[in-house]
């Protein structure tokens, strides 16, 4: 499978099962035919849409989710395969009866990458970390003393410089809705990886909403949040600040997934690693490694300010 994601947000069209392949019909536009294998994920953001149960289920049976978007344009639901691995049953049940002490370390290790990241993209566009690489040595099992809060609150202070007011809210308009949009398409790929990796995506490490059915995606998501945080930055700087959640927006954001990531010191594919770092989770579970696979950390850039 390839990481290739089909955005049908912008004209009425039709999506059906034919001659094995994604066959889509749109309005003075030609047919096209995609193989579902190359299909990562399908973003269905158009009210006029239709789709067919058997185009659906083929790209259940091929391993891709489909996002669904309600009026606003706004991600509301997410369908991913049942089975994803011929060890779901088992991983499920280690997964269930893992220990809180083996939850709370990779939670910990979950909480380091995020902050090394932000520290990353602070150092990036700001020329400085604002001690965040610092805050990350101090994560402890668990992140007891709530490291992750203390580096966002630093971390938004800075990343909107031209917006000393900024303040992650996700009810609020403009660089938030563009950043609920991102996390939600990243979210979307966190519990393709997680699903296919014979995980259950409810049963998280930290985050246990019990209206949330994906808790684990957004458990493994945390790490590539900066990955929509640096897009948001590019595509509002001023004077685009106030910049609309448009078409054009969202196919930027959906476009951020693809950027390269380390992990193991090898570049990867934002869904490259979430696969992997959902698989290793799946060997913790089963007692074959100690700790869950997260993106190397960010190397320090040489007069960067601490």
């Amino acid at each position: 499978m390839t990481d290739r994601i089909i955005d049908l947000s912008l004209t009425a069209s039709r999506v059906s099962l034919r001659n094995g392949l994604f066959h889509i019909e749109r309005p003075d536009l030609p047919d096209a035919d995609i193989p579902f294998e190359e299909i990562s994920m399908v973003m269905a953001g158009n009210r006029q849409l239709t789709v067919t149960v058997g185009a659906m289920a083929a790209l259940m049976e091929n391993g891709a989710a489909m996002v669904v978007c309600d009026g606003r344009g706004m991600p509301c639901g997410l369908m991913v395969p049942i089975a994803g691995h011929h060890l779901t049953a088992a991983r499920h049940r280690a997964q269930a009866a893992a220990g809180e002490p083996l939850r709370k370390r990779q939670w910990q290790a979950l909480v380091k990458a995020k902050i090394l990241a932000q520290a990353g993209t602070l150092e990036s566009l700001r020329g400085t970390d604002r001690g965040l690489r610092t805050l990350a040595t101090k994560v402890s099992s668990g992140d007891r003393e709530n490291m992750e809060g203390t580096a966002a609150q630093r971390y938004w202070k800075y990343l909107f410089e031209d917006d000393p007011n900024f303040a992650r809210d996700r009810d609020r308009p403009g660089r938030n809705a563009l950043l609920n949009y991102g996390y939600a398409v990243l979210r979307s790929a966190a519990a393709r990886a997680v699903c296919a990796a014979g995980l259950h995506p409810a049963f998280g490490l930290h985050h246990h909403n019990r209206y949330d059915p994906f808790a684990l995606a957004d458990d493994l998501m945390e790490p590539l949040r900066p990955i929509i945080d640096r897009a948001v930055v590019e595509l509002t700087r001023p004077p685009l600040a106030a910049r609309p959640l448009d078409p054009e927006v969202k196919q930027a954001l959906a476009r951020s997934l693809f950027s390269q990531v380390f992990l193991d010191g090898e570049k990867r594919s934002v869904f490259d690693v979430l696969g992997r770092m959902a698989a290793s989770l799946a060997q913790v579970f089963e007692g074959t490694r100690s700790l869950l696979l997260v993106p190397d950390p960010p190397p320090k850039a040489r007069g960067i300010e601490q």
